[in-house]
Order: structure tokens, then sequence, then C-alpha cells
């Protein structure tokens, strides 16, 4: 288990929705130092904890634990989609442009 990345992706999740530290800890029912050490990697969660966690950020546990769960297709499009939950219509627009881009460029690159 990679606690390290594990924090570091709290933490991101954390930032996106404007939350300091305290915040987050209150609203899950933690010490502020507990997070702390949740998001530098050096303690490991409760699933208890976890579940609080997820819930309050509005992620998937595979999400957060994608570092540590084997990758497959369904895993790959969760991501995607937590990404884009929340964006603008113009903005999840421009990403799948950027990717049909992206993707052309890998098929001419191909041949």
């Amino acid at each position: 288990m990679d606690y390290k990345r594990l924090g570091e992706r709290i933490r991101e999740e954390r930032l996106r929705r404007g939350l300091t530290q305290a915040q987050l800890a209150e609203a899950i029912d933690i010490s502020n130092t507990y997070m702390g050490a949740i998001e530098r990697g050096e303690r490991c969660l409760t699933l208890d904890t976890l579940v609080r966690l997820v819930n309050r950020l509005s992620v998937t546990v595979d999400y957060l634990l994608a570092d540590s769960v084997s990758e497959s297709d369904s895993t790959i499009m969760d991501q995607f989609k937590q990404i884009m939950d929340g964006q603008p219509y113009a903005r999840k627009q421009m990403a799948i442009n950027v990717l049909r881009t992206i993707f052309t460029y890998f098929a001419t690159d191909e041949e």
C-alpha cells in the first residue's frame, strides 16, 4: 500500500474542494494531527476513516487507492469521471476534444 500517494490524493481532493485540513478533520471526526499524518503518508487509515473521507470528498475508494489497486478499464473510467465531475460543461467538452486530439496523434504515430 502506497500511503504517501494515498495521502497526496486526499490532499489534492481536499484542496480542490477548498477545505483546510482542520475543516476536513472535523467533518470526518478525527484530529488535525491525524489528518496531517494521513496526508503525509505517515499513518494508516482505518476502514471507517477511509469511508468517511470518500463520502466527505465525494470520491470513490478505488480513485484514492488507484496506485494500490491493479488497473482496469473500469478503474480508468472511474478516475476520468472523478476528474470530470463538478466541471462546467464547456471544460468537459474541451477535455474530450483534447483526448480526441491525443488519440488521433497516437493513431497516426503507430502507422
